[in-house]
């Protein structure tokens, strides 16, 4: 799996098993756990999930898959932004930590910006990582301008990524924030690459897949992970869901068919709000 350096060292891989809408229903929990561990089989090993989702259930679901495999994985988790005050963040860390059944975590983030000063949530991350219960630290909807108002912080430098909402029909952050990432080298994670299928019965999209003969969401994944210094994390809640998705990053999109798919999802002309699903 190919991979993205990150600021203070390690690799983040292109490629990442999303679980937000998991550990919702019981029913569901075991193929969802299937599907992580074949994630982990075929060299998926970035697995992102939040305090938010399934009200912790998801992280439960992670941890289930993660027995007796846990370094095998890169692991990402999100504190929500009403527990992000420097007692909130530990706090918040460490019921993670249990949920997931692990004692650190590969990547931990700020799941959007709220009240608290970035200071002091900055300051929370760092002693968290002081303390080797997280081994990076970053943030989540950050757009550019909160991203130059991170930076200026003290501990800003530092930040290891910015997951952002991005795929063919929300290119906004294109204009600025990519740009302006990628001037320092500062990977970013996509989530809801085809999103959330809603992309999957466009026209074109649907008649460039089967030109190709992949199917219309390995066309829009491949899209995204083509991005410098980008990865993605799809969501795969079934074993062949999660092979579809580990074989888009294999897919060389030709320049006319980026030519077709700008014409279909133009590039933004100016900045444009960053979106929040």
């Amino acid at each position: 799996m190919l991979s993205l350096p990150l600021p203070e060292g390690d690799a983040l891989p292109v490629l990442g098993q999303g679980t937000w809408g998991m550990g919702e229903r019981d029913a569901r929990r075991a193929a969802e756990v299937d599907a992580l561990r074949h994630g982990l089989d075929s060299g998926i090993r970035l697995i992102d999930t939040a305090e938010m989702y399934g009200s912790g259930g998801a992280e439960e679901v992670v941890g289930t898959a993660l027995r007796g495999r846990r370094d095998e994985a890169f692991v990402v988790s999100k504190v929500l932004p009403h527990n992000a005050d420097r007692s909130g963040t530990v706090a918040a860390c460490e019921r993670s930590l249990r949920r997931l059944g692990t004692d650190r975590l590969d990547l931990y983030l700020l799941h959007w910006r709220g009240a608290t000063p970035l200071e002091e949530t900055m300051a929370a991350l760092e002693s968290l990582q002081r303390s080797g219960k997280i081994r990076h630290f970053g943030v989540s909807n950050f757009d550019s301008a909160d991203m130059s108002e991170l930076f200026a912080t003290e501990a800003g430098s530092r930040v290891s990524t910015d997951q952002v909402l991005y795929n063919l029909t929300r290119r906004g952050p294109e204009f600025d924030l990519l740009p302006w990432c990628r001037q320092l080298n500062l990977p970013v994670m996509a989530y809801s690459p085809i999103e959330q299928g809603r992309l999957l019965d466009d026209p074109v999209l649907g008649e460039l897949a089967a030109e190709r003969g992949v199917t219309p969401a390995q066309l829009a994944l491949a899209w995204v992970v083509r991005q410098d210094w980008m990865c993605a994390i799809p969501k795969a809640a079934t074993v062949e869901h999660v092979d579809h998705n580990r074989a888009a990053v294999d897919l060389s999109l030709s320049e006319e068919e980026v030519a077709r798919l700008d014409e279909r999802f133009p590039p933004p002309d100016g900045p444009t709000p960053l979106e929040i699903l």
